[in-house]
């Protein structure tokens, strides 16, 4: 007799009491050495971002290795934590690397399954915070495009994010993937000018680098699959944060901004926008979560968990960063007040591994397929 099929998992969208002492952390820390001068101030600067920040982010809180095994030097926690981390930066719109290496190189180094050897050795050190990782392909890429973003160690990768502050450059070709020290000599990183100051792009061109092979074609393939994969589920929790930075700013300030003798927020054209801002907050959390957790869980869903979480989220994160120049009004158009950052960070976030119209499409490809 066949045993009847089980009923999916319910996903767990809300936040557990170490998931809130995590953000209570990252938050405390990030007001700290994170405020809105400090981040005008480094996008004013040649430096891409913070290292005494980063030190305490990455090993101090131990940021960098939530996704990363204890046996191999990480603290072994989930999607799900490194999530909350990724909204709390997105409130902040600090410069870290956390997304480029912490999430997306490190869950590609994670799908080799490398016990031992120079990827486990790597993932240790990037679990430390002592170095970073990016995968070499532009910024733009969707997990769909894994195959097609293939380079080769003789040519030029443009749109990589943070390469410019990296330590090991994941280059996947068509024998495999590679680790290259980007103090290589035949590695050359120019940064190019982004729509986002706070998260620096960069032009790769490699001649003749030899590297380090990591993995085989096939085992390389899969794994940039689920590095990007992660890096677009995860993006959107920073879509969250970004927005609800950008809701409760507008509200504060629409409450103490006064016109005509009343504070401007009480106009009803005002608390119209405000709340249809909020109900897309609220969906846009749900929809962060529920990919997050499709991830933490290995959900065979996790793909079109993350395809509808960037096929929203994204939109939510540039029109609540709209919302919130536009009711600023003069002040909100000022370099001084930091909503441009917002703005730029949920513009540039809008097309970063993948754009909303790349995964609506691959949802509807995915709701095709049969269920497993």
């Amino acid at each position: 007799m066949t045993a009847p099929a089980q009923p999916p998992a319910t996903p767990d969208l809300l936040y557990s009491q170490d998931e809130e002492d995590l953000r209570s952390a990252v938050r405390a820390l990030l007001a700290d050495r994170a405020d809105a001068p400090t981040v005008i101030a480094a996008t004013e600067s040649d430096t891409p971002y913070d290292p005494q920040l980063w030190a305490s982010l990455a090993g101090g809180i131990g940021a960098a290795g939530l996704l990363v095994p204890e046996k191999l030097g990480g603290q072994g926690a989930s999607h799900r934590e490194a999530a909350v981390v990724l909204e709390e930066l997105g409130r902040s719109v600090a410069p870290a690397p956390y997304l480029t290496s912490s999430v997306v190189a490190t869950e590609t180094l994670l799908a080799l399954g490398a016990e031992d050897g120079p990827a486990a050795a790597l993932l240790g050190e990037l679990a430390s915070g002592a170095r970073t990782a990016v995968l070499a392909v532009p910024f733009a890429t969707p997990p769909a495009g894994a195959d097609a973003a293939l380079t080769s160690r003789d040519g030029t990768v443009r749109g990589v994010a943070d390469a410019a502050a990296a330590d090991i450059l994941l280059v996947p070709t068509a024998e495999g993937l590679y680790a290259v020290e980007a103090s290589d000599p035949g590695v050359a990183v120019s940064p190019l000018v982004p729509l986002d100051l706070t998260r620096p792009l960069a032009a790769v061109t490699l001649t003749g680098t030899a590297g380090t092979l990591l993995a085989d074609a096939d085992t390389s393939a899969t794994a940039v699959r689920r590095g990007l994969l992660a890096g677009a589920g995860l993006l959107a929790s920073e879509q969250l944060g970004i927005a609800e930075w950008c809701l409760t700013e507008t509200v504060r300030y629409t409450r103490e901004r006064h016109q005509f003798n009343r504070p401007v927020g009480s106009f009803q054209s005002l608390k119209h926008r405000m709340a249809q801002l909020w109900l897309e907050v609220v969906s846009a959390r749900a929809a962060a979560r529920n990919a997050a957790d499709a991830l933490a869980t290995h959900s065979p869903d996790a793909p079109l968990a993350v395809a509808v979480a960037q096929a929203y989220c994204s939109g939510v994160a540039v029109h609540a960063a709209e919302e919130c120049v536009q009711l600023h009004g003069g002040i909100g158009m000022t370099w001084e007040h930091p909503a441009h950052l917002y703005l730029k960070r949920a513009k540039a976030d809008s097309i970063a591994y993948g754009t909303a119209g790349s995964h609506r499409q691959a949802v509807a490809e995915l709701a095709e397929l049969p269920a497993p």
